[in-house]
């Protein structure tokens, strides 16, 4: 396992200077999957849920969190996203719904953090938005799935 880079010669908590590494495109996808009542997943398929479109607002949550990362997420890197995407696929099935982010930018750092805080989010949306229709409702498998670019290479899960 390689040294930890957050940390300075003393052991404190610091923000990684990336400014000496070179500009490459990056991307990353995640995904969160929020499980329901088929009765719940049926209420948004359908369009009838009473706050609106779902998966419109998840989406447009999970864009925003990308862009926002930062402001969350303690020493991560401001980044000018040049791409975010998310997917919504209801699984009847697994009485569910996946969520996929997708990131990409030009630059020093990964996106993989802004992947995982998209894919968060808008399951968390999800949840907020149906939660009068049904409490129990289980955000699960939040999960890196790809990542592309940097020193550190690819991976995929």
């Amino acid at each position: 396992m390689s040294q930890f880079t957050h940390l300075n010669a003393s052991g404190e908590a610091n923000m990684v200077d990336v400014s000496d590494k070179p500009v490459t495109v990056r991307e990353a996808r995640a995904e969160a999957w929020v499980l329901m009542a088929a009765e719940t997943l049926q209420l948004i398929v359908s369009g009838r849920h009473h706050k609106g479109d779902v998966f419109a607002t998840a989406r447009i949550a999970g864009i925003m969190a990308a862009k926002k990362t930062a402001d969350l997420i303690p020493l991560c890197h401001p980044l000018a996203l040049s791409k975010v995407d998310i997917a919504l696929t209801a699984d009847s099935e697994r009485n569910g719904v996946r969520i996929e982010s997708y990131c990409k930018l030009a630059g020093q750092t990964g996106v993989e953090m802004e992947a995982l805080t998209a894919a968060s989010v808008a399951a968390l949306t999800i949840y907020d938005m149906c939660k009068a229709v049904q409490k129990d409702m289980r955000i699960e498998g939040v999960r890196l799935l790809e990542k592309r670019g940097g020193k550190s290479g690819d991976f995929k899960a």
